[in-house]
């Protein structure tokens, strides 16, 4: 077999993955190759790519539903979607920013990373839109979400287990998602100068208002003019993102303007602005800035997201900001060693998920990407393996 492979169907997937079983030949599997290094190295050379396997297989903008392969470029789906103003409602990251890679992010990459933006704080996961897959497992089988079911594993939703299991379980092949019209109207209102603690407090007002808030992030004074200019009042930014009809925008971004404007000063940032600033949160705009530096995604309750990084300020040099108000934390380290420390300050905490975006080869050898399972998770992981990749050829050590 050759070092690279890209099927053009899955007819040829099949024949590969099982040549690949039967030599015991372990595949790293990659779309465009935008995500390189995300997640625990790879403990494999040959390489089997769905960068052939693209294209939309159909799409009903009525139904608001596309079935696509899944090598498709993502800019191709959205140019598809945009012609008929419909969107990927949960905002997939663009991460070749801040990983330093090029290539065409995927659909197939999107879904098997679970990659969700901004707007998950209101209309979910990437895993919440995904409505069937096609796949093709360790045994060189082709399997239909809903359709054949696996043994031993009956009542199983394959399309939420595949959706984020990073290539491990299986190589999808197509996927069929939900689509959602496109928001005629986007404003930001922006609260300036609060700190860490009283933007929790405002974004959490913010969201108990019935004014339809669909972005909730804050950017810290270190980060803050990496997305908004020195024109506004100095700070730290909080923003609040409203959506729908411009009637009703304006009237909802008046409504938030003038409850914040009680706590700090208040401007409004108008449609263009507006889609350039989520677009630069959605693809963690501060920290694509081409180093190595040691980059962590947290996902903590939404009241516990100041207090870890106010901890962890104490002990080790950091940079942070927050979107999903408060509870996805981007946070940049100074120091590569310092995985045993945040995670122990998030348990401390009540619990959540760290995951190592990136970092250098070396940090990445001996740190896990991945929050540690506990015993009995893990367990339930590795039976899962175990089914639908016995041979342990797709991805192997990714997951840890």
């Amino acid at each position: 077999m050759s070092m690279d492979f890209e099927p053009a169907s899955e007819e040829e997937v099949v024949d590969f993955v099982r040549e690949a079983v039967e030599n015991a030949t372990p595949l790293r599997i990659i779309g465009g190759g935008t995500r390189a290094g995300l997640g625990n190295p790879v403990r494999a050379e040959q390489v089997l790519s769905t960068r052939r396997l693209s294209g939309i297989i159909s799409y009903n903008p009525a139904e608001m539903t596309m079935s696509a392969g899944a090598g498709t470029p993502m800019a191709e789906i959205e140019a598809a979607l945009k012609k008929n103003r419909q969107m990927l409602a949960f905002e997939p990251m663009d991460h070749r920013g801040v990983m330093g890679t090029s290539g065409e992010p995927t659909i197939g990459g999107v879904f098997a990373a679970n990659v969700s933006g901004p707007r998950r704080l209101t209309a979910g996961a990437a895993r919440d839109h995904l409505l069937g897959i096609r796949f093709v497992n360790g045994a060189g089988e082709v399997i239909k979400s809903g359709g054949r079911v696996m043994k031993n594993v009956t009542g199983l939703d394959l399309v939420k287990l595949l959706c984020g299991a990073h290539g491990t379980l299986g190589l999808l092949t197509e996927v069929t998602f939900k689509v959602l019209p496109l928001p005629p109207v986007a404003a930001t209102v922006v609260a300036f100068g609060l700190d860490d603690s009283q933007a929790a407090a405002a974004m959490a007002h913010a969201l108990a208002m019935p004014v339809e808030v669909s972005g909730a992030a804050h950017l810290t004074e270190t980060v803050r003019y990496r997305f908004i200019g020195s024109n506004f009042p100095a700070g730290a930014a909080t923003v609040l993102r409203i959506e729908g009809l411009a009637a009703s925008v304006s009237v909802r971004s008046e409504k938030l303007r003038a409850a914040l404007a009680t706590v700090a000063p208040v401007a409004v940032l108008d449609p263009e602005v507006t889609e350039k600033l989520w677009r630069d949160i959605r693809d963690v705009k501060p920290y694509a800035d081409g180093t190595r530096k040691a980059l962590w995604r947290v996902s903590i309750a939404p009241t516990a997201g100041h207090q870890l990084v106010a901890a962890l300020r104490l002990e080790a040099g950091v940079d942070a900001f927050y979107d999903w108000q408060g509870g996805l934390v981007w946070l940049r380290m100074e120091a590569d060693a310092e995985a045993e420390l945040l995670r122990r300050y998030i348990k401390g905490l009540g619990g959540g998920h760290a995951t190592l975006v990136r970092a250098s080869d070396a940090v990445r050898d001996i740190t896990p990407a991945f929050e540690p399972e506990l015993p009995a998770v893990a367990a339930l992981s590795a039976r899962m393996k175990d089914k639908f990749d016995p041979k342990g050829i797709f991805n192997p050590g990714k997951m840890g």
